[in-house]
């Protein structure tokens, strides 16, 4: 498939990520209202929803400071042990997507090289631009969806069977089917 990148709809093409990741947003608030504590905590699962935060605060912001650096994250613990500090921190950050103003085109970005060895680099930044990263934080997001939910069913929970699987996939299947 060839892409035709028209400026014209370049800014659909921008609230189109922006909405596909506040839907994941919206997909872990479900999850989380849905299982209890026992299984945030003890399964991991807030593990990886802190992980999942940390990427899109370092994302939102270096898009505000002007450079991304996905090392930077918070690692806040009270994110891996409550259902409620999540909730309030996935909100938050649905929030911002919504208005943050730098979101607004797809403006070029630094993001810094996060394998880049301390010295190894005088200057340990890619350009890139914003809306390519909303695409990582999406892939990010599913990838860390489908261990959750593999690591729930293990453990007897139900999972909605699309919840984690690429949206790629989920059109592969709905072919085939």
């Amino acid at each position: 498939m060839d892409c035709l990148c028209e400026m014209t709809t370049l800014t659909a093409r921008q609230q189109h990520l922006i909405q596909t990741n506040i839907a994941w947003l919206d997909q872990a608030l479900e999850l989380i209202s849905a299982i209890d504590d026992r299984a945030f905590a003890a399964l991991r699962i807030g593990n990886h929803v802190r992980h999942i935060v940390d990427f899109y605060e370092c994302f939102l912001d270096g898009v505000e400071a002007g450079q991304i650096d996905y090392d930077a994250r918070r690692r806040d613990e009270r994110v891996e042990r409550s259902r409620s500090a999540a909730s309030e921190k996935i909100r938050t950050i649905a929030d911002r997507l919504r208005t943050t103003r730098e979101l607004s085109g797809d403006a070029a970005i630094f993001v810094r090289m996060e394998d880049a060895v301390a010295g190894e680099f005088q200057d340990p930044c890619l350009l890139t631009s914003v809306a390519r990263e909303l695409q990582v934080l999406s892939s990010h997001t599913i990838h860390h969806f489908a261990l959750i939910a593999m690591m729930l069913r293990q453990h007897g929970y139900q999972v909605d069977a699309n919840f984690g699987v690429a949206p790629s996939t989920l059109r592969y299947q709905s072919k085939a089917a």
